[in-house]
């Protein structure tokens, strides 16, 4: 693992944390009406692909560990670059069934490189 690798994976388990702590207790249809809980997500959801895109530039190795890291970078690409074309229902599954496997994932490479 390459000297700065620990540190975008801490942010990009920070982020994941961070949505997975905003939307606790909130159901499909309630995001969907709580455009500052979207905008909140989408924020997190960046900073949790740029994080890994900076990986995936560092320390390719270290980021092949991580399943689904390129969709994850498409992802923040779509919602910086394409946002008219997001679709929040899409979103909301992703993180519900997606992002806390991930923090846990992201514990194994941060427990390696102490940061646990």
């Amino acid at each position: 693992m390459q000297s700065e690798s620990p540190a975008f994976i801490w942010d990009a388990q920070e982020a994941s944390k961070r949505i997975v702590s905003v939307t606790q207790g909130h159901d499909v249809d309630e995001y969907l009406d709580n455009w500052v809980l979207q905008a909140a997500v989408e924020c997190q959801l960046e900073i949790l692909g740029e994080a890994l895109k900076k990986l995936r530039v560092a320390d390719p190795v270290t980021l092949e560990r991580i399943p689904n890291a390129h969709a994850i970078i498409a992802t923040r690409n779509i919602l910086v670059h394409a946002y008219a074309r997001v679709d929040q229902e899409k979103v909301w599954d992703i993180l519900t069934s997606d992002l806390p496997v991930l923090v846990s994932i992201l514990e194994g490479p941060l427990a390696e490189a102490g940061r646990d």
